[in-house]
Order: structure tokens, then sequence, then C-alpha cells
């Protein structure tokens, strides 16, 4: 094999991918992923709530949420933005932010980068989410904690609420 094709197997074997065809316009998919207003009503798991601390919606700018989970626990999150294509794109950082390890005891996964794409499938949007680790072991570490269940169900909560909006 090439360095080419070594490179983009590692890459590929780094990264976790989660599509979704949701039953909304590409426009109000985007919305509801950038308003904290639109966040709070459908971002985490199902029985989850989030409230978003920061989020300053350009190369460079922060955002931070909590998300509770049933039983009150808090699990804490942050990133730093660092593409956003209006309507098309949005890549960012995504850490456990302090106070994490307090809730799960677990050796977390670092420096993941999360890209949103997307696109216009008909009057539907198809979203496709790239989670990358800087390992194939954080990759795992990130599975084990149970990522990709969760992300289907924070898209299934997504799903409720573009069927309302």
């Amino acid at each position: 094999m090439s360095n080419i094709e070594d490179d983009t197997d590692a890459q590929s074997q780094r990264e976790i991918v989660i599509t979704r065809i949701l039953k909304a316009p590409r426009s109000l998919v985007f919305q509801a992923w950038t308003d904290p207003k639109h966040i709070a009503q459908w971002w985490g798991p199902k029985g989850f709530t989030t409230r978003v601390i920061e989020m300053d919606l350009c190369p460079g700018g922060k955002w931070r949420y909590v998300m509770t989970g049933p039983d009150g626990r808090e699990y804490p999150a942050k990133g730093v933005f660092r593409e956003i294509v209006p309507f098309e794109r949005i890549v960012t950082s995504d850490e456990f932010d302090e106070g994490f390890e307090k809730v799960v005891n677990a050796d977390l996964p670092k420096g993941m980068v999360v890209t949103a794409i997307f696109e216009d499938l008909d009057s539907n949007t198809k979203l496709t989410l790239q989670i990358m680790h800087e390992s194939i072991e954080d990759r795992r570490k990130h599975e084990q904690m149970g990522v990709i269940e969760g992300w289907n169900s924070t898209f299934d909560c997504l799903d409720e609420f573009l069927a309302k909006a």
C-alpha cells in the first residue's frame, strides 16, 4: 500500500461516522443545531436535558454545555469552533469539561473533533456526524462509553423536535 492509503486507513480507524435522514429542510436542521434555545430542547440522549452555557458560533469561538441525566448527574462538555459553513458544515473540537470525570469513572478520550455535515435530500436533510479521535484506542474508549447509542438517541430527540417545529 502507498502512504496515502495507509494514512486513509489509519484515519478511518480513528473515526466514528453516524448518518441520519431527518424529515425537515436543511435550514431548519441547521438552525436547530446552532440556536442555543433550540439545542436546549433536543440535545442529549432520551431523558437528558441540556443547558448551553456559552456558544460563540464563529471560527475560534467557544462553546460549553452541560447535559443532565435523568438521575440528576451533570455531564459538562466544551469545544472550540474550527469551521462554520452556514447550512453546510460545522467543525468543532469536543472535550469533556472539568467535572466530567466525577460522574464517569473512565479513562476519557481526548482531542476529539466533530464535523456535522448538512445535505439536502429532497425535502429532507441528510445529517452526517463524523467524530475523529486522536487514536484508535481513544475511539474504542468513546465507543465503550456508549457514544454511538447516545448520538442515535440524541438524533431521535432531534427528529421529535423537528416534527414539532
